[in-house]
């Protein structure tokens, strides 16, 4: 195998926002010749895919600027300092959705375009739901949507459902929730 690796000679600021930083980065090519690329620098992530007693999966409907309409998602948002991924999911299953998975199966740590992103999200799937307490952002306007999984896998195959960590985690629970259960 020829190598392959490539050497970063620079990385430039050239924009901060309230959640990402944007960079211009300046690497060797493994043939010496040099190129730039940008570099979005965002907080890693968890989401959690919930499962309740029937069956159906737990998604959250929101609105979403890039797509100009609502979206329906799994139960996700950033890591606080310091928190671990897990300890994450459960929280935004709670706050995003009133329920507590007391059973929670790791799925995978996704990243949503390799090669402009940083951020890493990673994905699991929450089930033997508990009621808690929906404590949302001020500026969270969701709603709480229950729907079997051929529902699910149908609106992803209709482009309905095109957030990448949630049709991942469908996925997968569709192929393994024998191993899971």
């Amino acid at each position: 195998m020829s190598d392959l690796n490539f050497k970063r000679i620079n990385r430039i600021l050239k924009y901060k926002a309230n959640r990402v930083k944007v960079y211009e980065d300046e690497y060797e090519r493994p043939d010496k010749c040099h190129v730039f690329y940008d570099y979005v620098e965002n907080k890693n992530g968890a989401g959690i895919l919930l499962i309740n007693k029937d069956g159906d999966l737990v998604l959250i409907k929101q609105y979403r600027i890039t797509l100009d309409r609502c979206d329906l998602e799994i139960a996700a948002g950033s890591l606080d300092e310091g928190e671990d991924e897990a300890e994450a999911a459960l929280r935004e299953a709670e706050e995003e959705t009133g329920y507590i998975p007391q059973k929670i199966f790791k799925v995978n740590n996704i990243i949503g375009s390799v090669g402009l992103f940083s951020e890493r999200t990673m994905v699991y799937i929450g089930y033997d739901l508990k009621e808690g307490t929906i404590r949302r952002d001020p500026d969270e306007f969701m709603e709480v949507v229950t729907l079997p999984l051929d529902k699910a896998l149908r609106l992803i195959n209709e482009g309905e459902i095109c957030d990448s960590k949630t049709i991942i985690a469908i996925f997968y629970y569709a192929l393994n929730k024998n191993v899971i259960f």
